[in-house]
């Protein structure tokens, strides 16, 4: 199996969020096993498994270090640029995934359309969860929710960028509330007060990622609960700025169509590539 190292959301490498992509070609999904095996040796994020059914379709199955998740954004993009950038991919494509078939616009920017959003509840005990940041006493302005673009991740509004920078996160209790809450991940934000909508920090310890620097589901599914929140438009374009406190800022372009479908995207790089003997 050849497998490649890419930085998603940036135009650089060392930036944005690097995934492990493992080409297959037309062959079968390895054991599952083998897949969290091969995942937590490139102890990444997420690693994605490509396998190509036609010209213009592939599946995609995305493992953490520690399990099988339904769906992974920065992934998505990493494949889809690297297929473009070996000449695989162009135009629109489908990808097949546990999270049902979406459609990839691939160019040298790939902007990737995300599963139906929606608000899966709203959280209205928030104390424990601010206490987990370490956050006391605060009341936003908008609703701590679970909302879903893909993945269940809680939405949380911080007071600013200086708080949400200087978060320090007791990853236990967010492991253990995130379990709680049926989520992937504590998505903390900051309106943005520059050119970015946000700017973001996500923190999925339940799934072995203290922290990412760059997460397309989560961001898609903060551009559906700010837009029903009427914090930003029913259309239009957007963007996330994310990573800053790892050294890895990323940007994180989001779209919502004149249907009502949302679309997240970016550029990436290649860092290097190898194979697996196993």
């Amino acid at each position: 199996m050849k497998y490649y190292i890419v930085d998603a959301f940036t135009d650089r490498p060392f930036g944005g969020n690097p995934a492990g992509v493992v080409l297959l070609g037309e062959d079968s999904f390895p054991d599952e096993g083998l897949m969290t095996r091969i995942a937590a040796e490139l102890r990444f994020s997420e690693t994605a498994f490509v396998r190509r059914l036609a010209p213009t379709e592939y599946h995609l199955r995305y493992f953490t270090p520690m399990a099988e998740v339904e769906l992974c954004g920065h992934a998505t993009i990493a494949t889809f640029s690297l297929l473009h950038s070996l000449g695989m991919a162009e135009g629109e494509c489908r990808c097949r995934t546990l999270a049902g078939d979406l459609c990839i616009e691939v160019g040298e920017k790939v902007m990737m359309q995300m599963a139906t959003p929606r608000i899966v509840k709203t959280v209205s005990d928030t104390a424990p969860i601010y206490k987990a940041l370490g956050i006391d006493g605060y009341n936003p302005s908008l609703p701590v929710q679970v909302a879903y673009a893909g993945l269940e991740d809680i939405m949380i509004q911080i007071p600013d960028i200086e708080s949400l920078n200087a978060l320090h996160p007791d990853m236990e209790v967010v492991s253990a509330l995130t379990e709680k809450h049926k989520s992937v991940s504590f998505h903390c934000f900051a309106l943005g007060e520059d050119s970015h909508t946000a700017h973001v920090r996500d923190f999925a310890p339940l799934y072995g990622i203290p922290e990412e620097s760059a997460t397309g589901t989560a961001n898609a599914a903060l551009t559906h609960y700010l837009s029903i929140h009427g914090v930003i438009p029913a259309m239009g374009d957007f963007s996330f700025l994310q990573g800053e406190t790892m050294g890895r800022p990323s940007v994180v372009s989001t779209r919502i169509s004149a249907d009502g479908k949302i679309y997240v995207g970016g550029t990436a790089a290649i860092v290097a590539n190898g194979e697996i003997n196993c």
